[in-house]
């Protein structure tokens, strides 16, 4: 069995069976003509469970077969221009070969005798990062498994900088269309269930300032302690940015931490068109990056940043085996003093080999091109009477649900645009999202793939229509 493990004796054989691997898929990314087959859970389940793991086949070539069985002729490809659904990317090539590379190497980024020059690259790639929000030269961060650790840690910091007394005393407030892991890290952090406030949002799905200046003014008047306030830079379902600057005053005001959730978002900092819209992100106290949403990373690539360093000491602990407090005076950085993991992926290396092979233009230039690309599917959505749309587009996002023409009833509406998703992604043609706005069911087009043409998205509206359509003819054909 240890002609399995990677040394030096088995340098050629891994360099084979990795070549292997890497033309099978290579071959199925380039035959691949839609983004799934529709296979569904009853079909593939069985195949799976039949397998018997502890006969295992002894042959990589053998394993790649049984693979492209449960697996590759089935996934889900996100670099298919009509795969539209959620905040999935296609991935840059630079970033896949820094993924071969790390998994290869095996660094851990908890320690610098684990890591080296990885502990460097991920700094490096931090200082980058918050220079580009312009935090200021005390800020600093870590790499994270995604969004939603991000907002926890975030949220941790602050819990511990707001120094209440009781934290059934402490409130946080979001936009009620803001990310779910808001509620989830207040459950985590021993918050109790009326901790978070809902926040309403205009029209736009943008937070409202004003009411957010009522809940801030009650909270005190109350004698609790607003912990923080979450300002989201593209929410998941609408793309919408909340008004930065605004509430950046009314968290100065309050003496409130201010963190924005900009997983989403985050492509704006390298934009070469629309920096501006996240203007006001460089007073937050801590934001969520996910380079894995529109910096076109492979997951998982992540990050939390803070303006303050000093506040990261929330998240350290030592161990005189991995991190012992000596280190500290000698000036070896581990990065597991900054982070709620402990033995961590080289997930940095993905961003360094992108920006090194591609630069920081080119991404902003593809993240704009999906920007400019949901202004045009608005555009088309506006003008077709068999569609409503719910807001102009800030990012990438477009909600928008089928109206038929002869169709009054609501509730059969939303029967007919949940059957339409449903139908699509079984036939494997297109994969769309959905979400609700109020009480009633949408679709959803998140456009994070710049090979997506304004043909596709009139292609896909026209397949959802057709079984929005078949679904309320059925319905007739049933009533009658």
């Amino acid at each position: 069995m240890r002609s399995h493990l990677l040394n030096d004796t088995t340098a050629e054989q891994y360099r084979r069976s990795v070549t292997e691997g890497v033309e099978r898929v290579a071959a199925k990314i380039a035959a691949t003509d839609r983004p799934f087959t529709g296979v569904s859970v009853d079909a593939l389940a069985p195949r799976i469970d039949g397998i018997d793991l502890d006969k295992p086949l002894h042959d990589t070539t053998a394993v790649l077969d049984e693979l492209e069985e449960v697996y590759l002729r089935d996934a889900i490809y996100f670099h298919h221009p009509r795969y539209l659904a959620h905040l999935n990317c296609p991935v840059v090539i630079p970033a896949v070969l820094g993924e071969a590379v790390l998994s290869a190497v095996n660094s851990s980024l908890d320690t610098w005798d684990q890591s080296a020059g990885g502990t460097l690259i991920e700094r490096k790639l931090i200082d980058w990062t918050t220079a580009r929000i312009g935090l200021g030269p005390a800020a600093d961060g870590v790499f994270t498994s995604g969004g939603t650790q991000s907002n926890l840690q975030a949220l941790l910091l602050a819990r511990e900088e707001a120094k209440a007394e009781s934290l059934a005393d402490l409130r946080i407030f979001a936009s009620e269309v803001s990310h779910f892991s808001v509620k989830k890290s207040a459950k985590l952090l021993g918050l109790g269930p009326d901790a978070v406030v809902s926040v309403p949002v205009d029209n736009d799905k943008r937070m409202q300032t004003l009411a957010l200046a009522r809940e801030l003014e009650r909270c005190e008047e109350a004698g609790l302690t607003p912990m923080a306030v979450v300002a989201t830079a593209g929410t998941t379902d609408f793309g919408s940015i909340d008004p930065l600057p605004e509430i950046a005053e009314l968290c100065d005001r309050y003496g409130t931490w201010m963190h924005v959730d900009a997983a989403y978002g985050c492509g704006l900092l390298a934009s070469v068109k629309y920096r501006g819209r996240i203007d006001g992100i460089e007073r937050a106290d801590s934001v969520t990056v996910d380079y894995h949403k529109s910096f076109f990373q492979p997951v998982s690539s992540s990050a939390v940043l803070v303006r303050d360093v000093a506040t990261l000491r929330h998240a350290t602990y030592h161990a005189e085996y991995l991190n012992p407090r000596r280190m500290v005076q000698e000036r070896i950085p581990n990065q597991v003093d900054k982070s709620l993991q402990t033995t961590r992926r080289f997930d940095a290396l993905k961003l360094w080999m992108t920006l090194r092979t591609m630069g920081a233009d080119g991404i902003g230039q593809l993240f704009d091109e999906v920007c400019d690309l949901a202004v045009e599917g608005w555009r088309l959505l506006a003008a077709d009477p068999r569609f409503d749309v719910v807001v102009e587009p800030s990012l990438s996002t477009l909600v928008f649900r089928y109206i038929p023409a002869a169709v009054t009833d609501p509730a059969e509406i939303d029967r007919a645009n949940l059957y339409a998703r449903k139908a699509l992604f079984a036939s494997g043609d297109a994969v769309v999202a959905g979400t609700k706005v109020g009480a009633r069911h949408y679709l959803k087009f998140t456009l994070l793939n710049p090979e997506t043409t304004t043909d596709d998205i009139a292609a896909v509206l026209d397949l959802i229509a057709g079984h929005a359509e078949q679904y309320l003819g059925e319905s007739l054909d049933r009533a009658s």
